[in-house]
C-alpha cells in the first residue's frame, strides 16, 4: 500500500523571495531546532544549462529516519540519507524540488515534490507551493499487517515537518523582506 497526500500553500511572498528561503532553508542556524530532522545537507552538483537559463542542482540530506521507535529497531538504523534534484527556471518563474530516499529502501520509499510558482490571483506578490508526498512501506514478515499503519505514521510525521518547513520559510522571506527594505524582489 502507498500513503499518497498533497498539500497547497499560499506564501504571501513574490516568487523571488520564496525561492531564495528555499535554499538558505536548512542552511540558517536559527532553524536548526524547528527542522531538528535534518541532520546534514551537502550540495554534490550545480550546473547552469546556458541554453535553456535553467540551474539544475543535487543535494544530499541526511535525515532522522521518519516512522515509530519500534521500526527503528527492527531495521537497525535511525537515519536515512535522501536526494534533493532541484531545476529552477528564472524564465518561467518555477522552482521544482524533488527529494527520494536512497538508504532503507529495502523498508521504505519516500518521494517528495515541491513546487513553486507565482500565484495566479496575484503573480507578483504571492507564490503558491504544492508538495506531494508519496511514503509506501515494503512489507516485512513481521511487520505486513502493520504496513499501513507505519505508512499513516510516516505521513503524520511528514506532514508535521512540512508546517515546520513552512514556518521556517515565512520567518526567512520575512527577513528577506526586512532586509530588503519591504522592496518586492
Amino acid at each position: 500500500m502507498v500513503k499518497a497526500y498533497t498539500q497547497e500553500h499560499i506564501y504571501k511572498h513574490p516568487w523571488e523571495r520564496v525561492t531564495s528561503a528555499s535554499w538558505r532553508k536548512f542552511a540558517d542556524p536559527e532553524n536548526k531546532r524547528t527542522l531538528s530532522h535534518v541532520l546534514e545537507v551537502d550540495t554534490l552538483s550545480h550546473k547552469l544549462d546556458p541554453l535553456s537559463g535553467k540551474l539544475y542542482t543535487t543535494r544530499a540530506l541526511t535525515v532522522h529516519a521518519p516512522g515509530p521507535w519500534f521500526v527503528h529497531k527492527i531495521i537497525g538504523q535511525d537515519i536515512c540519507h535522501c536526494v534533493e534534484s532541484t531545476v529552477v527556471d528564472a524564465q518561467s518563474k518555477s522552482m521544482q524540488l524533488t527529494t527520494r530516499n536512497i538508504s532503507l529502501q529495502k523498508f521504505i520509499e519516500v518521494e517528495e515534490k515541491i513546487r513553486y510558482e507565482p500565484h495566479p490571483d496575484n503573480p507578483t506578490r504571492w507564490t503558491v507551493c504544492r508538495q506531494q508526498t508519496s511514503i509506501h512501506i515494503k512489507p516485512l514478515s513481521a511487520l505486513a499487517s502493520m504496513a499501513e499503519k507505519v505508512e499513516q505514521r510516516c505521513a503524520e510525521k511528514f506532514m508535521q515537518n512540512s508546517v515546520k518547513g513552512r514556518e521556517v520559510m515565512e520567518r526567512i522571506c520575512k527577513y528577506l523582506e526586512a532586509e530588503s527594505g519591504g522592496i518586492a524582489l
